[in-house]
């Protein structure tokens, strides 16, 4: 009962301040299931595709540690890279792949945990018919930030 207040709530507020497509309507009441915030949608050449990103908690060196929740649009996925200290992922909605260099892809859903060892040449993203998002955790960032690499070419990405 709570739920359908929130969501009839949500849906006057959208009425109300002018949001008058019924797209722009189906993607704020989609945004509000995640359990994590969507973010802003981002422009970056170490991505193919649209992709949203929202990092979480602090910046404090103190944890080395950076985390965020990143979602990818069917097909999108990141660029070929490596982490110094190592990344954690934890699916958390749709479908899709990690793939680490010399190893086949892996198809991930929601709840799936991949854990990828320092300086593992990987990329992940969505598959062709789903959405797509985990909460990315970058481990040991006194070692270094993520290293990019080249796209993931058409041929390398499963269909």
């Amino acid at each position: 009962m709570k739920h359908n207040i929130q969501y009839s709530l949500l849906f006057l507020i959208i009425l109300i301040v002018g949001c008058n497509t019924g797209e722009k309507i189906e993607r704020l009441i989609r945004q509000s299931n995640y359990v994590f915030p969507k973010g802003e949608k981002i422009t970056s050449n170490n991505f193919t595709g649209t992709v949203w990103v929202k990092m979480m908690g602090t910046n404090d060196s103190a944890l080395n540690a950076r985390f965020g929740n990143v979602t990818f649009e069917p097909m999108a996925r990141t660029n070929w890279h490596s982490h110094p200290g190592g990344q954690i992922l934890l699916i958390t909605e749709g479908q899709g792949y990690y793939k680490a260099q010399g190893q086949p892809a892996r198809l991930l859903g929601k709840g799936d945990v991949v854990e990828i060892l320092p300086n593992v040449v990987h990329w992940h993203g969505a598959s062709p018919n789903s959405e797509f998002a985990h909460i990315a955790i970058s481990l040991n960032t006194d070692k270094g930030g993520t290293v990019w690499l080249q796209p993931v070419t058409e041929k390398e990405y499963p269909k």
